[in-house]
């Protein structure tokens, strides 16, 4: 699994009729294996409900092993995003 992306699971990128920061990030790590990602921008895919059966693994394997890489919005975010889309 740890050299999967998310288009692995989603398919490929398809480019919408708008641009956005949210839109580039998203497709600046399409193809990037989650294991390679900030927590930044695993924290995006997961509130954003993009491949959760990949990028909730990787955040709670991070969370357990207490792994942070200073790209957080703010303290716990990736906790957070995981703890919401464990509420829906």
């Amino acid at each position: 699994m740890t050299h999967l992306s998310v288009a692995d699971v989603q398919g490929p990128w398809i480019e919408p009729d708008f641009d956005s920061s949210l839109i580039q990030r998203c497709r600046k790590n399409w193809f990037v294996p989650v294991t390679e990602i900030s927590n930044y921008v695993l924290a995006t895919f997961i509130r954003q409900r993009i491949a959760l059966s990949l990028v909730v693994p990787e955040a709670r394997r991070r969370i357990s092993a207490g792994f942070t890489d200073d790209t957080e919005l703010y303290d716990e975010e990736l906790s957070v995003a995981v703890s919401e889309v464990a509420d829906a």
